[in-house]
């Protein structure tokens, strides 16, 4: 097995940056949602502003860009004004759903006949057959120096019917998931210990007794903090 693809988020539920090589830390991927879209009630995300899925976000020297601009900019907050809310910078866990690492595997992915952004992984592990990763929760990847522990697979949501170019929305693709997979795909993940990954490394699973500090966020019920 190897690493085959990583991805970082920079602005939560804005598109995702492909990546060679990632840091991985105690925090998760280095740089991964540092800024989310803020309401009037609380965060806003993909599930309800579909077309947020769609705007591009990467990593510049100075923090999140989006669409090519600083997150704090003019031009930044005028591309998701119109999905009612405004970018803000927050690095408390709660940020992530349910864990920091979201691990993804190329049998499975393809098993589902998805494009993997919709999934919106961390890390692809390439290699994999399908229906291998069932049994990896209360194990752990293996990356030279790097130790992701696998908690439990991830429930999809409606995030999975959005095609991150155009923000289409095809109900199929979450029907297929809730039906060929009991409507989970994917690894709730963690850094137990961490480092730098790079695509190709090499990947070992290995039994765990390791448990996360904490699980979930503001989407799955701990207060919006900001």
């Amino acid at each position: 097995m190897h690493v085959e693809a990583l991805w970082r988020y920079p602005v939560k539920s804005l598109g995702g940056e492909p990546l060679e090589s990632a840091e991985f830390t105690s925090d998760g991927v280095a740089g991964d949602r540092l800024v989310h879209v803020q309401g009037p009630r609380g965060v806003l995300t993909g599930r309800t502003r579909y077309g947020l899925l769609t705007i591009p976000a990467s990593t510049g020297p100075g923090g999140p860009l989006v669409d090519g601009h600083p997150w704090d900019s003019r031009q930044a907050h005028e591309r998701v004004l119109p999905f009612g809310g405004r970018l803000t910078r927050y690095t408390g866990p709660e940020r992530f759903d349910v864990l920091n690492v979201l691990v993804a595997t190329d049998g499975q992915v393809a098993a589902a006949g998805v494009d993997v952004r919709r999934l919106r992984p961390n890390i692809l592990i390439g290699g994999v057959e399908a229906g291998e990763e069932d049994s990896w929760p209360g194990h752990a990847l293996v990356v030279g120096d790097v130790v992701i522990g696998m908690y439990r697979k991830r429930a999809r949501c409606v995030v999975t019917t959005i095609d991150p170019d155009t923000g289409a929305q095809d109900l199929d693709v979450h029907r297929r998931i809730r039906r060929e997979f009991g409507g989970v795909l994917c690894l709730d993940s963690w850094v137990v210990r961490a480092g730098v990954v790079n695509v190709g490394d090499p990947v070992e699973v290995v039994p765990t007794d390791e448990l996360p500090e904490r699980v979930g966020g503001w989407i799955v019920g701990w207060p919006y903090a900001v």
